[in-house]
């Protein structure tokens, strides 16, 4: 099982281990690196905390056998309650060494999605098992996946009954998915459990729609139209390979995202701010949307540095500040803003497929501990819009006590909130995950006099 995250601080990343003696490219090594970054999961750690810190204690991996590990990872974590019910099943007790259950739920994950490489499969898995330290685990990783291959049939049908198992999420947010989105809710978990779609937002300042998609024409790279300047690959690549990426010309950014700029209503002249801004996707779309004065504020430098790195490859200029949002009001002496982008921190479970380990690392407590946060945040910010100005709250989070019901009590305490329609009529837009983009939410709110 997954522990809790640690609170050890905010920085707080996990140690490798020094990489045993292992084949250069075999798929052991593969199965010991993943299982290195998983057992780090499993410990509390966030993904993100810890690849980089991995790729440093494996400093001899090839690019492809980096691709392996990731899609390993991923898939193992987004199939994570599908695997650990198995492996639940094949043991008589529980494992105490993290290391031996990460390459185990991992060795799992491989065995069904490539059958075909069993034979293989199990005999890297047992090398891997013979260079970990903790112990001679070779028996036994030997007997579980060999189990797991004579029960097959058994435990399809014992997982079929395990709804953690089917959908593949804990039991506490696939319940609230199903009270919360009755009539979306498989369409939502599925969505969460698949591969992410890539999209690209072009650059109007240093291209045009036709220009850009005539350069991914002539690199055979396969794309559909989802708006006036975005599009969907049809097959996800390596930034590296994009026409003028490092020119500039395009952004990766999901096709919900991308609807923040246009929601916001900007126009030439605005001051505008956007709050908790990083990595700066956001901040550069309201740049090449509009000609604005325009104040990033980010908790943490380097947080900052990411939106500086965004805005200078594409040819932009901000100003930046780093800040907690939540004392922002008491901080500002400038002139009140004539818009506010209020991305606010949230649970993420919009974006769970993409960052996988959050469905096991969080806890049904933290939405609501993130809401506490979301309040203080727009509390202040409120308090630096101008009259007759207008404040955009966003969230990438499917859970209402992050979304309609935040808004709600916002607009209660605050008898200066309209409620502002948006085109379709609605006071509220929903983007739940799906192939086209993933899971965000949308309310805009003007301050009366």
């Amino acid at each position: 099982m997954i522990s809790k995250p640690p609170r050890t601080g905010r920085h707080t990343a996990p140690r490798h281990h020094q990489p045993p003696a292992v084949p250069s490219g075999s798929l052991a090594e593969t199965l010991l690196v993943a299982s290195d970054a998983l057992a780090a999961v499993i410990k509390g750690f966030a993904l993100n905390d810890g690849l980089q810190s991995l790729w440093q204690a494996w400093p001899g991996l090839s690019g492809p056998t980096r691709g392996a590990v990731q899609d390993l990872l991923y898939g193992t974590l987004r199939a994570y309650g599908r695997g650990d019910a198995v492996l639940h099943k094949l043991l008589s007790r529980p494992l105490e060494d993290p290391r031996i259950e990460a390459l185990l739920l991992i060795a799992l994950f491989r065995l069904e999605t490539r059958p075909e490489t069993a034979h293989t499969l199990v005999d890297q898995a047992v090398e891997a098992a013979a260079r970990l330290a903790s112990g001679n685990f070779k028996a036994l990783v030997n007997g579980v996946l060999r189990n797991a291959l004579r029960q097959q049939q058994s435990l399809q049908a014992t997982l079929a009954a395990d709804p953690v198992a089917v959908w593949q999420h804990p039991d506490w947010w696939l319940r609230k998915v199903q009270q919360q989105h009755p009539q979306d809710w498989q369409a939502i978990l599925t969505a969460n459990n698949s591969h992410p779609p890539m999209s690209l937002r072009i650059n109007p300042r240093r291209g045009s729609f036709d220009a850009y998609t005539a350069q991914l024409d002539a690199a055979a790279i396969a794309w559909s139209r989802l708006g006036p300047l975005a599009v969907k690959l049809e097959t996800p690549c390596a930034v590296a390979q994009l026409p003028g990426f490092t020119e500039g010309l395009v952004s990766v950014q999901d096709w919900g995202a991308q609807q923040a700029a246009a929601l916001l209503d900007l126009h030439d002249g605005q001051r505008v701010l956007d709050a908790c801004a990083a990595p700066g996707g956001k901040t550069a779309h309201l740049l090449e949307t509009a000609e604005i004065d325009l104040l990033a504020v980010e908790l943490e430098e380097h947080r900052c540095q990411r939106v500086r790195d965004n805005l200078q490859r594409l040819g932009l200029s901000a100003e930046l500040r780093s800040e907690d949002c939540r004392n922002f009001a008491t901080e500002w002496k400038g002139a009140p803003f004539d818009r506010i982008l209020a991305d606010v921190p949230c649970s993420a479970s919009g974006v769970a497929r993409r960052h996988p380990d959050i469905k096991w690392l969080r806890r049904e407590e933290d939405v609501a501990g993130f809401a506490t946060i979301q309040a203080q945040i727009i509390d202040a910010l409120w308090q630096v819009l101008a009259v007759g100005g207008k404040m955009l709250y966003l969230t990438c989070s499917v859970f209402t006590e992050e979304n309609a019901e935040q808004v709600a009590r916002f607009a209660t305490r605050h008898a200066d909130c309209r409620r502002v329609a948006f085109a379709d009529g609605t006071f509220d837009k929903h983007c739940l995950p799906d192939p086209q983009h993933d899971g965000f939410y949308f309310a805009l709110l003007e301050k009366s006099a």
